[in-house]
């Protein structure tokens, strides 16, 4: 179940920095507007951290991102690597302690 998570993971990275085509229909509109923003998909993230994706997974797919040959036209992009540096940052930045009186 841990693999399902990474993938699911890696996905949703992917689908997010990929970002909403030109061409898609109502439909593909709709559920990008809903589901496809950026609290969400830092949601979705931390829901599969919680099940067993550790940070450095998390990290090691920023960087397949970054440097993998496959994903050179995403690179080219200017808007896909903004979204890709909105998640590194979220999850690089310590989390703010809250004290519980």
């Amino acid at each position: 179940m841990r693999q399902w998570h990474v993938e699911h993971m890696q996905k949703t990275v992917l689908k997010y920095v990929k970002g909403l085509s030109a061409d898609a229909n109502g439909w593909e509109k709709r559920n990008h507007k809903k589901y496809g923003g950026f609290a969400n998909i830092c949601r979705q993230i931390e829901y599969d951290m919680k099940h067993g994706v550790t940070k450095e997974e998390i990290f090691a797919s920023f960087s397949k991102l970054h440097n993998h040959s496959s994903y050179q036209a995403l690179r080219q992009e200017g808007s896909s690597m903004g979204r890709l540096s909105e998640i590194e940052e979220h999850f690089t930045r310590p989390k703010a302690i809250i004290p519980r009186w």
